[in-house]
């Protein structure tokens, strides 16, 4: 395919680029004449007032260099926007389910997860669907972002350049528990990715055994990986690596403490996620839905594993 850009987040880099470098231009001009005529024609070097007259050729030139710039501006957009909208014909096709409050995808061969795995340099094509309100899919590190309305079909597509994850958002309010509507792209390596997807597992395992740990497909399910990793790196929550028997700071009714992360405190963090705030994230974290004592056990036992 004959693309005026390689992917998506380069056609609007350089769209924001030319657009920001041109105004850069125009305020160091306009900011020069004002500096230019306020000195030449300063009452000292001028005390008596002079009439003049309009200039036809200097009203010409101030209509089309503006326009010219209009002009060249829009072919820029356009040719980005070509670029998003024609897709490689050989991208990876994931289905993107947007609901109140949370994402879904689904791949080719039936797999469904909460976090989009991506392979690395590969074109990805999302089919965006809302079941219920209007959202706004949103990956701020691919430049990304399309609405998600019920009743119509739409789509984005996009080539990872790096390896790791980018946060993905909703843009539209669409309710109550909005802020709550986050999820990530993980970027894998080819093949990891192909692991990954010919496996029976949701999450990508590394040095850790996840697939032997039954609590990773339930806390997958009740999407507390979405906010929460399991490699180590920040994320909206903190990490779960490790977690078990780690001193935390949380703030309690405004208060600082230390805590050691136990039995107790993860009952506690699951079933009354705004009693304890652990120092440094906000208080976002929703109540566990529908969690039962077994479910709490599990899940608490898979903790006290991921060291």
């Amino acid at each position: 395919m004959n693309r005026a850009y390689a992917n998506t987040t380069v056609a609007v880099d350089s769209v924001f680029w030319f657009i920001a470098g041109a105004s850069a231009l125009l305020l160091l001009l306009v900011t020069g004449l004002m500096v230019f005529f306020a000195i030449k024609y300063h009452r000292s070097r001028h005390p008596q007032a002079q009439e003049t007259y309009e200039s036809t050729l200097l009203e010409i030139t101030w209509t089309l260099i503006p326009t010219a710039l209009v002009m060249v501006m829009f072919w820029y957009g356009y040719r980005a926007f070509l670029t998003m909208r024609n897709v490689p014909a050989d991208a990876l096709t994931v289905k993107v389910t947007g609901m109140m409050w949370k994402w879904g995808f689904e791949y080719p061969n039936g797999k469904k997860t909460e976090v989009l795995f991506v392979p690395l340099n590969k074109p990805v094509r999302l089919n965006l669907k809302s079941v219920d309100v209007i959202h706004g899919f949103y990956i701020p590190a691919f430049r990304l972002k399309e609405d998600v309305v019920p009743g119509k079909d739409n789509y984005l597509w996009f080539q990872p350049q790096g390896m790791g994850a980018a946060d993905i958002y909703c843009s539209q309010f669409c309710g109550l528990k909005h802020a709550y509507m986050m999820s990530r792209v993980e970027v894998l390596s080819e093949a990891d990715f192909t692991a990954w997807y010919t496996s029976t597992n949701t999450t990508v395992a590394g040095t850790l055994n996840l697939s032997a740990l039954p609590g990773i497909p339930l806390m997958q399910s009740k999407g507390c990986l979405i906010c929460h990793r399991l490699d180590g790196t920040r994320g909206t929550g903190p990490s779960l690596l490790g977690i078990f028997g780690r001193t935390e700071t949380v703030i309690e009714n405004g208060k600082e403490k230390s805590v050691v992360v136990d039995d107790a405190y993860l009952r506690r963090a699951l079933k009354e996620p705004s009693a304890e705030i652990v120092k440094g994230y906000a208080d976002v974290m929703p109540p566990v839905p529908n969690l039962t004592e077994q479910d709490l056990e599990t899940i608490v036992a898979t903790l006290k594993q991921l060291k």
